[in-house]
């Protein structure tokens, strides 16, 4: 390792962050959530774009970067955050660890299990903090287990959750406006929807989130059923999926998603023996708790009521990564185990569709 992994850091010292892969999402979520912290530099960004990068250095500061190796080598950079494609995440994230930096890796993880079991082979080996996406320790998650640990669900039995919405060209174009950028021109493809370039689809895109959700409150799967369609993208890969989960505990746990929702979908609901919680609950509530009114009369509803949330932290996924690497505290949820068996979810769920049968999962969150 460099000498960065020997490097503590207070809480007025500064981190400089790199950026391996500056196009849309670092553009959209990466630099606005690190710029305003304090004492957070942005030392490069690194794309193949160099008018892309240009722009996004006027913005944001740091040092347009061509050369990825440039920021993985450089001594002066603390920590990388990995916003290439998906088949990339995987390469580039084991090169920043072995280079003694803190990492902040974009989901989806990596397109192979293969490649997950490195990645977490070199977490393994490593003391930096990495810290996964999709975030996990939002305060719905949060409060949902507290309230299935304190029993006000009974035996779980069943969840739901889907993420989608109306696909990349709409996150393209808002992109493209973002930076100032000219549309698609007539027949170009978007990388997202070309399988050499993206290697999976809506399922990895977006399902990932429907999948960590159910993952984060339930924990580890044993089985995984798929299935999955194009119905309307000029895709090579799927544009729409669900996917029928068994846990560990038991629940039986429904994940759906795609590109083909226009009008978007982002919820999730848990079910008991004896209560549900839905989020977004009740008229815009952040979470609603229902639970059973009588077990002998089938027409009084439940009782509903509207869950406290506030309490819970509410940081968003820089802010975690940055607090821990000042604390030398690794993420609880957003793990590199946790990122493989989610990894491993939908790689399962991709081969049931194929095959037409179950698929027992290997890994464990834990």
């Amino acid at each position: 390792m460099s000498n960065t992994a020997k490097k503590a850091f207070g809480p007025d010292a500064p981190i400089r962050v790199g950026i391996i892969g500056a196009g849309g999402i670092t553009a959209k979520l990466h630099l606005p959530q690190l710029q305003p912290l304090k004492n957070v530099q942005i030392a490069a960004l690194g794309g193949r774009k160099i008018e892309r990068l240009e722009v996004l250095a006027k913005r944001h500061g740091g040092k347009p970067v061509t050369d990825y190796d440039a920021i993985v080598e450089d001594p002066r950079i603390d920590a990388v955050v990995i916003a290439t494609p998906h088949p990339h995440h995987v390469d580039w994230g084991i090169k920043v660890l072995k280079a003694g930096k803190h990492l902040f890796m974009q989901k989806p993880l990596a397109p192979t299990i293969d490649e997950a079991n490195r990645f977490v082979a070199a977490v393994d080996a490593s003391d930096r903090v990495t810290y996964c996406l999709p975030q996990l320790a939002v305060p719905q998650v949060l409060a949902i287990r507290d309230l299935i640990a304190e029993g006000q669900l009974g035996k779980l039995s069943g969840a739901h959750a889907r993420h989608s919405h109306g696909g990349p060209e709409v996150y393209n174009a808002e992109v493209r406006d973002l930076l100032g950028e000219p549309p698609l021109k007539p027949g170009e493809k978007l990388w997202f929807f070309e399988a050499g370039e993206a290697a999976v689809g809506a399922l990895f895109d977006m399902g990932v989130y429907s999948v960590a959700r159910l993952v984060g409150v339930l924990g580890s799967a044993k089985r995984v059923m798929g299935m999955t369609a194009i119905l309307d993208k000029p895709s090579q890969v799927e544009d729409t999926a669900s996917l029928l989960i068994q846990f560990a505990n038991g629940a039986i746990a429904v994940a759906e998603t795609g590109w083909c929702d226009g009008a978007r979908s982002w919820r999730m609901s848990f079910h008991g023996t004896t209560g549900r919680v839905e989020s977004p609950g009740f008229a815009g509530a952040s979470l609603s708790l229902y639970k059973q009114a009588s077990t002998t009369r089938e027409d009084i509803p439940p009782t509903r009521t509207e869950v406290e949330t506030a309490r819970y932290p509410n940081l968003n996924p820089h802010e975690q990564w940055i607090q821990g690497i000042r604390t030398g505290t690794p993420p609880k949820l957003e793990t590199a185990r946790a990122a493989r068996h989610i990894t491993e979810i939908l790689l399962a769920g991709l081969a049931s569709a194929q095959h037409g049968r179950a698929v027992d999962l290997q890994t464990r969150v834990d």
